[in-house]
Protein backbone atom coordinates (compact mmCIF):
# COMPACT_ATOMS: atom_id res chain seq x y z
CA UNK A 1 0.00 0.00 0.00
CA UNK A 2 1.90 3.02 -1.15
CA UNK A 3 1.07 6.46 1.33
CA UNK A 4 -1.34 9.55 0.03
CA UNK A 5 0.21 12.31 -1.45
CA UNK A 6 1.67 15.08 0.80
CA UNK A 7 1.44 13.51 4.43
CA UNK A 8 4.79 14.79 6.06
CA UNK A 9 3.35 13.82 9.66
CA UNK A 10 0.51 11.54 10.85
CA UNK A 11 -0.55 11.63 14.88
CA UNK A 12 -2.85 8.86 16.36
CA UNK A 13 -4.71 10.12 19.68
CA UNK A 14 -6.75 7.60 21.96
CA UNK A 15 -7.41 6.80 25.77
CA UNK A 16 -4.21 4.88 25.49
CA UNK A 17 -6.48 1.21 25.54
CA UNK A 18 -4.50 -0.96 23.56
CA UNK A 19 -7.47 -1.94 21.23
CA UNK A 20 -8.04 1.66 20.23
CA UNK A 21 -3.96 2.24 19.82
CA UNK A 22 -3.62 -0.67 17.62
CA UNK A 23 -6.60 0.05 15.37
CA UNK A 24 -5.17 3.22 14.55
CA UNK A 25 -1.68 1.85 14.49
CA UNK A 26 -2.79 -0.41 12.38
CA UNK A 27 -4.40 2.02 9.49
CA UNK A 28 -1.31 4.65 9.66
CA UNK A 29 1.22 2.26 9.45
CA UNK A 30 -0.88 0.91 6.28
CA UNK A 31 -1.04 3.84 5.08
CA UNK A 32 3.14 3.70 4.93
CA UNK A 33 3.63 6.03 8.18
CA UNK A 34 4.91 5.72 11.79
CA UNK A 35 2.41 8.08 14.21
CA UNK A 36 3.44 10.42 16.43
CA UNK A 37 1.27 8.41 19.61
CA UNK A 38 -0.71 11.07 21.74
CA UNK A 39 -2.88 9.91 24.34
CA UNK A 40 -5.56 11.86 26.27
CA UNK A 41 -8.19 11.55 29.00
CA UNK A 42 -10.52 14.42 29.60
CA UNK A 43 -10.85 16.56 32.59
CA UNK A 44 -14.09 17.09 34.51
CA UNK A 45 -17.21 17.45 34.02
CA UNK A 46 -16.15 16.20 30.22
CA UNK A 47 -14.80 12.99 31.23
CA UNK A 48 -18.73 12.32 32.48
CA UNK A 49 -20.31 13.29 29.21
CA UNK A 50 -21.15 11.97 26.45
CA UNK A 51 -19.42 13.43 22.88
CA UNK A 52 -22.49 15.44 22.18
CA UNK A 53 -21.84 17.85 25.38
CA UNK A 54 -18.29 18.43 24.89
CA UNK A 55 -16.71 21.33 23.51
CA UNK A 56 -14.63 20.75 20.69
CA UNK A 57 -11.75 22.30 22.47
CA UNK A 58 -7.81 21.20 23.03
CA UNK A 59 -8.40 22.55 26.33
CA UNK A 60 -11.23 20.01 27.54
CA UNK A 61 -7.87 17.30 27.91
CA UNK A 62 -5.92 16.99 31.60
CA UNK A 63 -2.62 18.25 32.04
CA UNK A 64 -1.21 14.75 32.61
CA UNK A 65 -2.46 14.21 28.93
CA UNK A 66 0.12 14.39 26.06
CA UNK A 67 0.36 18.13 24.71
CA UNK A 68 -1.77 19.37 21.58
CA UNK A 69 -0.15 22.04 19.96
CA UNK A 70 0.56 23.00 16.54
CA UNK A 71 2.07 22.31 13.98
CA UNK A 72 -1.15 20.30 12.81
CA UNK A 73 -0.46 16.83 11.47
CA UNK A 74 -1.32 16.37 8.11
CA UNK A 75 -3.20 13.12 9.41
CA UNK A 76 -4.85 12.65 11.88
CA UNK A 77 -6.40 9.07 12.91
CA UNK A 78 -8.26 8.97 16.41
CA UNK A 79 -10.57 6.41 18.14
CA UNK A 80 -12.69 6.20 21.26
CA UNK A 81 -14.92 8.26 22.91
CA UNK A 82 -12.12 10.91 24.96
CA UNK A 83 -10.07 11.52 21.25
CA UNK A 84 -13.88 13.10 19.39
CA UNK A 85 -13.64 16.48 21.05
CA UNK A 86 -9.62 17.03 20.61
CA UNK A 87 -10.25 15.95 17.59
CA UNK A 88 -12.22 17.99 16.19
CA UNK A 89 -10.68 20.96 17.77
CA UNK A 90 -7.24 20.05 15.94
CA UNK A 91 -9.41 20.03 12.42
CA UNK A 92 -11.13 23.09 13.14
CA UNK A 93 -7.73 24.28 14.37
CA UNK A 94 -5.63 23.18 11.15
CA UNK A 95 -8.60 25.11 8.84
CA UNK A 96 -9.44 22.05 7.87
CA UNK A 97 -5.54 21.24 6.53
CA UNK A 98 -5.44 18.16 8.91
CA UNK A 99 -7.54 15.18 7.34
CA UNK A 100 -9.27 13.73 10.41
CA UNK A 101 -10.22 9.78 10.37
CA UNK A 102 -12.35 8.72 13.26
CA UNK A 103 -12.22 5.41 13.90
CA UNK A 104 -15.64 4.02 15.41
CA UNK A 105 -18.96 5.38 15.96
CA UNK A 106 -18.24 8.82 17.41
CA UNK A 107 -21.21 9.32 18.68
CA UNK A 108 -21.88 12.75 17.29
CA UNK A 109 -22.86 14.01 13.76
CA UNK A 110 -20.12 12.13 11.02
CA UNK A 111 -19.78 15.17 9.24
CA UNK A 112 -17.74 16.31 12.11
CA UNK A 113 -14.96 14.02 10.36
CA UNK A 114 -13.06 14.00 6.84
CA UNK A 115 -13.88 9.94 6.95
CA UNK A 116 -15.28 7.69 9.88
CA UNK A 117 -14.34 4.22 9.81
CA UNK A 118 -17.19 2.02 11.74
CA UNK A 119 -17.86 -1.74 11.31
CA UNK A 120 -20.65 -2.98 9.66
CA UNK A 121 -22.52 -3.97 12.98
CA UNK A 122 -22.85 -0.42 13.93
CA UNK A 123 -24.84 0.25 11.53
CA UNK A 124 -23.91 3.93 10.80
CA UNK A 125 -24.26 5.53 7.57
CA UNK A 126 -23.22 8.61 5.50
CA UNK A 127 -21.33 9.79 2.67
CA UNK A 128 -17.97 10.02 4.36
CA UNK A 129 -18.85 6.54 6.31
CA UNK A 130 -16.59 3.42 5.53
CA UNK A 131 -17.87 0.20 6.78
CA UNK A 132 -15.87 -2.90 7.60
CA UNK A 133 -16.55 -6.25 8.65
CA UNK A 134 -14.77 -6.27 11.94
CA UNK A 135 -12.08 -3.67 13.74
CA UNK A 136 -9.22 -2.27 11.48
CA UNK A 137 -6.48 -3.75 12.40
CA UNK A 138 -2.71 -4.37 11.87
CA UNK A 139 -2.59 -8.38 11.96
CA UNK A 140 -1.07 -8.64 7.97
CA UNK A 141 1.15 -10.87 6.19
CA UNK A 142 4.00 -8.96 7.33
CA UNK A 143 3.32 -8.20 10.48
CA UNK A 144 2.88 -12.17 11.36
CA UNK A 145 6.41 -13.00 9.67
CA UNK A 146 7.78 -10.81 12.15
CA UNK A 147 6.09 -12.29 14.92
CA UNK A 148 6.80 -16.31 13.76
CA UNK A 149 10.57 -15.05 13.48
CA UNK A 150 10.47 -13.40 17.13
CA UNK A 151 8.40 -16.14 19.46
CA UNK A 152 9.88 -18.94 17.06
CA UNK A 153 12.29 -19.93 20.09
CA UNK A 154 8.85 -19.64 22.62
CA UNK A 155 6.56 -22.17 20.63
CA UNK A 156 9.52 -24.47 19.53
CA UNK A 157 8.98 -27.07 22.49
CA UNK A 158 5.17 -27.17 22.31
CA UNK A 159 3.41 -30.30 21.07
CA UNK A 160 2.13 -29.59 17.31
CA UNK A 161 -0.62 -29.17 16.13
CA UNK A 162 -0.75 -25.96 17.71
CA UNK A 163 -3.93 -24.03 19.43
CA UNK A 164 -3.43 -20.37 19.92
CA UNK A 165 -5.98 -19.37 22.96
CA UNK A 166 -6.73 -15.56 23.17
CA UNK A 167 -8.69 -15.01 26.70
CA UNK A 168 -10.84 -12.15 27.33
CA UNK A 169 -13.58 -11.35 29.73
CA UNK A 170 -15.57 -9.31 31.25
CA UNK A 171 -17.41 -5.73 29.25
CA UNK A 172 -19.81 -4.10 29.06
CA UNK A 173 -22.51 -6.41 27.60
CA UNK A 174 -20.48 -9.82 28.55
CA UNK A 175 -19.70 -11.75 31.56
CA UNK A 176 -17.14 -14.57 32.17
CA UNK A 177 -18.84 -16.65 34.58
CA UNK A 178 -16.82 -19.51 37.04
CA UNK A 179 -19.06 -22.16 35.50
CA UNK A 180 -18.03 -20.94 31.90
CA UNK A 181 -14.22 -20.37 33.62
CA UNK A 182 -14.44 -24.12 35.01
CA UNK A 183 -15.42 -25.89 31.10
CA UNK A 184 -13.36 -24.30 29.29
CA UNK A 185 -10.48 -25.29 31.87
CA UNK A 186 -11.60 -28.67 31.23
CA UNK A 187 -11.91 -28.17 27.54
CA UNK A 188 -8.73 -27.16 27.20
CA UNK A 189 -7.03 -30.15 29.27
CA UNK A 190 -9.14 -32.36 26.71
CA UNK A 191 -7.27 -31.05 24.03
CA UNK A 192 -3.90 -31.31 25.52
CA UNK A 193 -3.77 -34.59 27.31
CA UNK A 194 -5.98 -36.27 25.27
CA UNK A 195 -5.86 -35.24 21.59
CA UNK A 196 -1.92 -33.79 21.30
CA UNK A 197 -2.81 -30.61 20.33
CA UNK A 198 -0.16 -28.26 21.93
CA UNK A 199 -1.57 -24.76 23.76
CA UNK A 200 -0.46 -20.85 23.53
CA UNK A 201 -2.50 -19.14 25.69
CA UNK A 202 -2.64 -15.27 26.23
CA UNK A 203 -5.09 -13.90 28.85
CA UNK A 204 -6.02 -9.89 28.59
CA UNK A 205 -6.39 -7.44 31.39
CA UNK A 206 -9.78 -8.12 31.70
CA UNK A 207 -9.65 -12.14 31.92
CA UNK A 208 -10.95 -12.78 36.00
CA UNK A 209 -8.45 -14.47 38.16
CA UNK A 210 -10.59 -17.24 38.96
CA UNK A 211 -10.42 -17.98 34.66
CA UNK A 212 -6.69 -17.95 34.73
CA UNK A 213 -6.40 -20.15 38.09
CA UNK A 214 -8.59 -22.77 36.78
CA UNK A 215 -6.91 -22.86 33.43
CA UNK A 216 -3.56 -23.16 35.21
CA UNK A 217 -4.68 -25.57 37.54
CA UNK A 218 -6.82 -27.97 34.76
CA UNK A 219 -3.00 -27.98 32.81
CA UNK A 220 -0.88 -28.01 35.89
CA UNK A 221 1.78 -30.83 34.10
CA UNK A 222 1.12 -30.30 30.59
CA UNK A 223 3.15 -28.93 27.54
CA UNK A 224 1.19 -25.70 27.52
CA UNK A 225 2.35 -21.91 27.49
CA UNK A 226 0.49 -19.35 29.39
CA UNK A 227 1.62 -16.30 29.21
CA UNK A 228 2.35 -14.71 32.82
CA UNK A 229 1.85 -10.98 31.71
CA UNK A 230 5.63 -10.44 32.19
CA UNK A 231 8.32 -10.02 29.16
CA UNK A 232 7.20 -9.20 25.86
CA UNK A 233 3.33 -9.96 24.73
CA UNK A 234 3.79 -12.98 22.56
CA UNK A 235 0.11 -12.69 21.58
CA UNK A 236 0.99 -11.92 17.69
CA UNK A 237 3.54 -14.65 18.16
CA UNK A 238 0.92 -17.32 19.10
CA UNK A 239 -1.41 -16.06 16.29
CA UNK A 240 1.80 -16.33 13.77
CA UNK A 241 2.72 -19.74 15.00
CA UNK A 242 -1.16 -21.40 15.60
CA UNK A 243 -2.58 -24.16 13.45
CA UNK A 244 -6.34 -23.26 15.22
CA UNK A 245 -7.65 -20.10 16.92
CA UNK A 246 -9.69 -20.24 20.00
CA UNK A 247 -10.92 -16.70 20.54
CA UNK A 248 -13.59 -15.10 23.52
CA UNK A 249 -15.79 -13.69 21.82
CA UNK A 250 -16.09 -10.80 24.22
CA UNK A 251 -13.91 -8.46 21.60
CA UNK A 252 -14.25 -7.41 18.21
CA UNK A 253 -10.61 -6.55 18.14
CA UNK A 254 -9.39 -9.87 19.38
CA UNK A 255 -11.78 -11.78 17.02
CA UNK A 256 -10.78 -9.72 14.00
CA UNK A 257 -7.40 -10.14 14.65
CA UNK A 258 -7.76 -13.81 14.65
CA UNK A 259 -9.75 -13.58 11.64
CA UNK A 260 -6.77 -11.50 9.58
CA UNK A 261 -4.76 -14.73 9.90
CA UNK A 262 -6.90 -16.95 8.01
CA UNK A 263 -6.91 -19.86 10.26
CA UNK A 264 -9.67 -21.45 12.19
CA UNK A 265 -11.64 -19.10 14.45
CA UNK A 266 -13.07 -21.12 16.87
CA UNK A 267 -15.35 -18.41 19.06
CA UNK A 268 -16.33 -18.98 22.75
CA UNK A 269 -19.28 -17.68 23.09
CA UNK A 270 -19.74 -15.56 27.18
CA UNK A 271 -22.78 -15.38 28.52
CA UNK A 272 -24.59 -11.98 27.97
CA UNK A 273 -24.44 -9.96 24.38
CA UNK A 274 -26.02 -7.05 22.56
CA UNK A 275 -27.32 -6.77 19.00
CA UNK A 276 -24.31 -5.51 17.67
CA UNK A 277 -22.17 -8.25 19.12
CA UNK A 278 -24.49 -10.45 17.87
CA UNK A 279 -24.85 -9.29 14.24
CA UNK A 280 -21.06 -9.02 14.45
CA UNK A 281 -20.41 -13.03 14.76
CA UNK A 282 -23.33 -13.67 13.08
CA UNK A 283 -21.96 -11.74 9.85
CA UNK A 284 -18.23 -13.56 10.53
CA UNK A 285 -20.06 -17.34 10.68
CA UNK A 286 -22.21 -16.87 7.61
CA UNK A 287 -18.71 -15.61 5.85
CA UNK A 288 -17.27 -19.21 7.28
CA UNK A 289 -14.52 -17.29 9.11
CA UNK A 290 -15.63 -18.33 12.46
CA UNK A 291 -17.71 -21.64 14.44
CA UNK A 292 -18.26 -22.17 18.27
CA UNK A 293 -16.13 -23.58 20.36
CA UNK A 294 -17.95 -26.69 22.13
CA UNK A 295 -14.59 -28.48 22.72
CA UNK A 296 -13.35 -29.81 19.96
CA UNK A 297 -10.81 -27.80 16.74
CA UNK A 298 -11.95 -28.44 13.33
CA UNK A 299 -10.60 -27.58 9.66
CA UNK A 300 -11.38 -25.27 7.08
CA UNK A 301 -10.38 -22.62 4.71
CA UNK A 302 -11.40 -19.09 4.07
CA UNK A 303 -10.54 -15.58 2.47
CA UNK A 304 -9.20 -13.13 4.81
CA UNK A 305 -11.20 -10.42 5.34
CA UNK A 306 -9.30 -7.23 3.58
CA UNK A 307 -10.93 -4.55 5.17
CA UNK A 308 -7.49 -2.45 5.84
CA UNK A 309 -7.13 -1.98 1.49
CA UNK A 310 -10.61 -0.96 1.54
CA UNK A 311 -9.87 1.61 3.71
CA UNK A 312 -6.59 2.55 2.53
CA UNK A 313 -7.92 3.16 -1.02
CA UNK A 314 -11.13 5.77 0.40
CA UNK A 315 -8.47 7.70 2.16
CA UNK A 316 -5.94 7.59 -0.77
CA UNK A 317 -9.22 8.85 -3.40
CA UNK A 318 -10.40 11.63 -0.45
CA UNK A 319 -7.13 13.14 0.49
CA UNK A 320 -6.50 13.37 -3.61
CA UNK A 321 -9.28 14.77 -4.34
CA UNK A 322 -8.57 17.75 -1.41
CA UNK A 323 -5.84 18.49 -3.08
CA UNK A 324 -7.17 18.77 -6.84
CA UNK A 325 -10.10 21.10 -5.33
Amino acid sequence: MTAPPNIQSCWILTDGKIGMVNQCLGLARALGHDPDIKTVDLRRPWAWLPPTLIPARTSVITAGSTPLAPPWPDLLIASGRKSVAPAQAIRKASGGRTFCIQIQDPGIAVGSFDLVVAPDHDRLRGDNVVSTLGAMQGVDPAALEGARAAFADRVARLPRPLAGVLLGGDNAVYRMTPALGETLAMQLRALAADHGWGLAITPSRRTPGFVLDAVRTALDGLDVDIWDETGPNPYLGFLAHADSIIVTGDSVNMVSEAAATGKPVHVVHLEGGSKKFTRFHEALAARGITRPFAGTLEQWTYDPPDDMAVVVGEIQRRMAAMERA
